[in-house]
């Protein structure tokens, strides 16, 4: 695998101190990959089946700004957090690594909180997965990425809980940069969402 990754002041990067580790994290690189390759299948999805009300609630009639808005502001400023994370990691700085965690998982929760709510609203005045092969694309989608950054949450809560317990090391340091791969992944994922599913389809 060559010699470890190097940080641009010389030290050495942590989570590729060791051969395995950087194996793990490379196995990574490719398990994302695959996950793109999903989310390529229920976006493709998603485009053929958008008009596809048949009666029911159309996109324009669905969405609200201020609800997908409030989301995404959470999840990108979630991302950031997540990046200081890592930073602080690399700092050698294992309570701010804590730290920035529990506030990204904080807005995470916010995110997925206001995500329900807008599931239960739309299950309440009938729009719900069964009315049309439009809105089941929609929630298999958007529900797919609730579920990815659900379980992001909870790896995230487990990192943090290791990492103050166990301080840094090569292990806890690869996970911390794995999990923090792993979310700004969704957020990225997530502005594509916001783009073609909600900004599109306050325009159809």
């Amino acid at each position: 695998m060559g010699e470890p990754h190097e940080a641009g002041d010389g030290a050495l990067r942590l989570e590729y101190a060791h051969a395995h580790d950087r194996l793990r994290i490379l196995g990574f690189w490719i398990f994302l990959a695959t996950d793109m390759i999903l989310f390529g299948c229920l976006f493709a999805t998603y485009l053929v089946l958008r008009t596809h009300t048949d009666g029911g609630p159309t996109p324009a009639q669905l969405f609200d700004m201020r609800g997908f808005g409030a989301e995404t502001l959470a999840l990108l400023t979630s991302s950031f957090t997540g990046g200081l994370a890592t930073l602080s990691m690399r700092e050698g700085r294992g309570k701010f690594v804590a730290l920035w965690m529990a506030v990204t998982v904080a807005l995470g929760m916010i995110f997925l909180a206001i995500e329900a709510s807008e599931f239960a609203h739309d299950a309440f005045i009938g729009a719900t997965w069964q009315r049309s092969a439009f809105l089941s694309s929609f929630f298999t989608l958007v529900g797919t990425h609730g579920c990815h950054v659900t379980f992001g949450v909870l790896w995230m809560l487990v990192t943090g809980y290791q990492v103050l317990r166990r301080g840094l090391n090569p292990s806890t340091a690869r996970k911390v940069f794995v999990v923090n791969l792993y979310w700004h992944f969704l957020d990225v994922v997530w502005v594509l969402i916001f783009t073609v599913v909600y900004l599109t389809g306050m325009v159809i």
